[in-house]
C-alpha cells in the first residue's frame, strides 16, 4: 500500500499544459533592395508569446515583436540612377504579430517525470501576420513567416526556445523605397523587402490538463 501510494503522488506531478505566455529578445535584419546579406546590420528585436499546444507534437503560437530595420545604399553594389548623387540610409521601427503553426519532431513536454520526458526537441513553423513599418513612409503589410527552431523543457513550468524565422512581406517599402530600378513590378512576392528574426524565448506553462478526465 505505501508503494501504491508513493506512485500515485508521483503521477499527480505528470502534468501536461494547454497554455505557454512568456517573452524573449533576439536579433532582426532587413533584406531587400539595399541589403542581400542576411547577417548584416542586425538590430535588437523583443517579441511577448502565447502558445496553445494542441497535443505533444503540435502547436499554434501567437507572437507579436518589435525591433528595427536598417540600410543603406553605400552598402549593394547595385547602381541605382535615383540615389547616384548621394546616399540613402534608413534606420525604421517595424512591429508584427504572427500565428504560427508549429510541428515538432519528437514529443515535447511529455510531464514533470525526465526519465520519459523529451525535454529537447526541433520544430519547424509557418503561418501568417502582419507588419507595420515606421519610417519616411508607414507601411502597413502581411507577412508570411517560416521558420526553424529548438525546444528545451528547464522545468515542469519553464521552458526555453530558440527559433529563426524569415518573414516574406507583400510590400516593397520596408525600406521607403519602391523598385528602385525605376521599373514596376508585380506579383504576390515579386521584388518584396522580407526580414529575418533570431529571437531566444522563455515561457510560462499554465492551464494543466485534467488527468482524471477520459477525453483529456
Amino acid at each position: 500500500m505505501m508503494i501504491i501510494s508513493a506512485a500515485s503522488m508521483s503521477a499527480q506531478k505528470d502534468y501536461d499544459y494547454r497554455m505557454e505566455i512568456g517573452g524573449g529578445l533576439g536579433l532582426t535584419g532587413y533584406l531587400g533592395d539595399f541589403n542581400g546579406n542576411i547577417t548584416k546590420d542586425l538590430k535588437p528585436m523583443f517579441t511577448v508569446v502565447l502558445r496553445r499546444n494542441i497535443d505533444h507534437y503540435m502547436a499554434l503560437k501567437l507572437a507579436a515583436s518589435y525591433g528595427k530595420l536598417k540600410g543603406s545604399s553605400a552598402e549593394t553594389n547595385t547602381f541605382y540612377t535615383e540615389y547616384a548623387d548621394g546616399k540613402y540610409n534608413f534606420n525604421n521601427s517595424i512591429a508584427d504579430a504572427n500565428l504560427s503553426y508549429e510541428y515538432n519532431f519528437w514529443p515535447y513536454g511529455t510531464g514533470y517525470d525526465y526519465r520519459g520526458a523529451q525535454r529537447f526537441t526541433p520544430f519547424i513553423s509557418g503561418g501568417i501576420g502582419v507588419t507595420y513599418c515606421d519610417g519616411l513612409n508607414n507601411v502597413f503589410t502581411a507577412n508570411i513567416p517560416l521558420g526553424v527552431g529548438l525546444k528545451y523543457k528547464i522545468g515542469e513550468r519553464l521552458n526555453a526556445g530558440l527559433e529563426w524565422a524569415m518573414h516574406f512581406s507583400l510590400s516593397d517599402k520596408l525600406d521607403g523605397v519602391r523598385d528602385p530600378y525605376g521599373i514596376s513590378s508585380s506579383g504576390l512576392f515579386k521584388n518584396t523587402d522580407c526580414y529575418s528574426s533570431l529571437l531566444l524565448t522563455i515561457t510560462y506553462s499554465f492551464m494543466p490538463k485534467c488527468t482524471t478526465c477520459n477525453k483529456e
